[in-house]
């Protein structure tokens, strides 16, 4: 039914050699080491998703720059591949994927690894899908098209209306048309954490024979717990055609909490490579967070045969504030790893623990994941800028060039305002820069002022003035009875966009006291073009206010205006 039913030794032998890092992988399928030593342990395979996957999380759209910032900062982290979009979606995902790959693809400095980041593109198993996203990833030096097909019966029978037959013909057809194109082909049956296993082990042993070099097993709808996926993954490499030629890859979502849960049985059970997300960013309860399982294998050296040495750890507090920044998806206070309270200790006893000895309650140390202690700095005012750079490259941050002299001057605005100024006070500075740098400020906010009064019907007027993108000011003012609302409907007069909806608005305190930094998420829809997020800092909540709406209004501008080309194409329903 299917040509080529054998997986050629020349085929194995240059898919083999595409990489160190795949080359442990496949060794260790075979019983093998990469040093021939039985006992040492295979690389892991770090594949980032945030881009793509994290992308799709309800509330988020990523412009060009910002998506460009984040792969800048995967490559540092030391991530082995980055899946940095969908291009069939939209324009503005092919253009993003194509500089990504050609601006971020080439580098290889501040990496252990010594090699530059796979750049992956992701693909229905459709042609025009394939040939487009061949296209976006082909500058990379190291490049991969990533194609998928459902293959649960769910799936088959009320998505695509296929019979299993077809499927089989379309996945040989496909994954042969992708290695026509590129070298390094993942294929994935979407939704094979509910697919039937036998017809796993079909559908997978096709896809290797038509050139597949790494297979992943998503569990789309996080349904699986982790017993079930490990042995959904043991039960797939012992019984699939040539599963010793491939890398096995987990893909998780946290549907019931079970993400990094199941992708620790998924390596247990033989798997070399985990597509994850910093901050556990992704479609509905999202997916198995990067950091979390990095660090469980940290933590636990013995416990999994794997290593991923490859990842600078001290960049995880780094590259989860400029997500969540970026996202507009505030990390949860009791995150682990990344959140404000993972290495909080309000108890007495497990103070008076902590300070006798650390590792009574702390089971990795906040340095590991670049958090870093007090320096003894009181920074301030007068504070000058070596010490403020001292001081945030003790925090995670190395600055240099223009992102410190930008850093620097929101560092003074703040300082201006507040008598103290915390290491809390310095992560949100960051994120409001890195914030203000993705975004390109169509409209500006220039002022905001609001008078509110008690006597009888409360009442709130509010004042905005705003620079528009022809460099011309507007000054308008909105009564309301609350300054929020007041000062949004201004906005929403001065910008005049389509009719849209704040959808979510969140505020949260930095630090303590009277002076604390206000940060503030917003959502804002259209029916027409999606849903947006916006954030901002000030020690002023209603400036805070205003930054954070005028941010998201300026990404819905773009795309309205088509300075952005950022609107998705009817792809069907969302993938893997």
């Amino acid at each position: 039914m299917f040509a080529g039913r054998t997986v050629t030794a020349a085929w194995g032998a240059a898919r083999r050699g595409y990489a160190a890092a795949q080359h442990a992988a496949v060794a260790s399928r075979r019983g093998l080491s990469t040093a021939g030593a039985a006992d040492a342990k295979d690389t892991l395979i770090v594949f980032d998703t945030t881009l793509r996957d994290g992308e799709q999380s309800p509330g988020v759209t990523l412009q060009a720059e910002q998506k460009l910032l984040i792969a800048r900062q995967l490559s540092r982290l030391g991530v082995t591949v980055c899946e940095a979009g969908f291009p069939i979606a939209s324009e503005g995902d092919y253009l993003s994927v194509h500089q990504i790959a050609t601006e971020v693809g080439p580098i290889t400095e501040g990496r252990k690894s010594g090699e530059p980041m796979v750049i992956c593109g992701l693909a229905r198993a459709v042609e025009g899908d394939i040939e487009r996203c061949a296209n976006a990833i082909r500058p990379a030096p190291r490049h991969r098209i990533h194609t998928f097909l459902a293959t649960s019966d769910i799936h088959l029978e009320y998505k695509l209306n296929m019979t299993r037959a077809e499927c089989l013909e379309q996945i040989d057809k496909m994954v042969r048309f992708a290695k026509s194109c590129c070298q390094d082909i993942e294929f994935s049956p979407e939704d094979a954490g509910r697919s039937d296993v036998e017809f796993l082990v079909d559908a997978l042993g096709v896809a290797i024979e038509a050139g597949a070099t790494t297979l992943n097993i998503p569990d789309t709808v996080g349904y699986n717990t982790p017993e079930m996926y490990g042995d959904r993954i043991k039960a797939l490499i012992e019984r699939t055609t040539g599963a010793a030629d491939v890398v096995w890859s987990t893909h998780c979502h946290n549907d019931l909490g079970l993400a990094t849960a199941n992708t620790l049985a998924g390596i247990t059970a033989g798997a070399r490579q985990i597509e994850v997300t910093i901050n556990g960013v992704g479609e509905r309860a999202g997916n198995t967070a990067l950091e979390e399982v990095v660090m469980a294998i940290n933590v636990h050296p013995g416990a999994y045969n794997v290593d991923c040495q490859a990842i600078d750890t001290t960049m995880l507090t780094t590259i989860s504030n400029t997500v969540a920044s970026l996202t507009g998806m505030s990390v949860q206070r009791n995150k682990a790893i990344v959140g404000a309270n993972a290495f909080s200790h309000e108890s007495g006893i497990h103070q008076d623990g902590v300070l006798k000895h650390q590792e009574t309650y702390e089971i990795m140390r906040p340095e590991t994941v670049g958090l870093h202690g007090h320096d003894g700095m009181v920074l301030g005012k007068l504070s000058g800028r070596h010490a403020f750079k001292t001081r945030m490259a003790s925090l995670g941050y190395p600055l240099e060039g223009d992102e410190l002299k930008n850093t620097f001057k929101r560092f003074k605005q703040v300082a201006d305002t507040k008598a103290d100024i915390t290491d809390g006070d310095l992560h949100a500075i960051y994120r409001d820069v890195i914030r203000a740098d993705a975004i390109v400020e169509y409209w500006k906010l220039v002022s905001v002022n609001v008078v509110t009064g008690s006597a009888g019907q409360a009442t709130c007027t509010a004042t905005v003035s705003m620079d528009t993108p022809a460099g011309d000011n507007v000054v308008y003012a909105s009564v309301s009875s609350g300054p929020v609302d007041a000062i949004y409907k201004a906005i929403d007069h001065i910008m005049d966009l389509p009719a849209g909806s704040l959808e979510d608005y969140r505020i949260d305190s930095v630090g303590g006291g009277s002076d604390a930094l206000g940060e503030v998420s917003v959502l804002v829809s259209s029916e027409t073009e999606g849903v947006f997020s916006g954030s901002g800092a000030d020690g002023d909540v209603l400036r805070a206010s205003a930054i954070a709406y005028v941010n998201a209004q300026n990404s819905l501008y773009a795309v309205t205006t088509g300075k952005a080309e950022n609107k998705k194409a009817n792809v069907g329903t969302s993938p893997i």
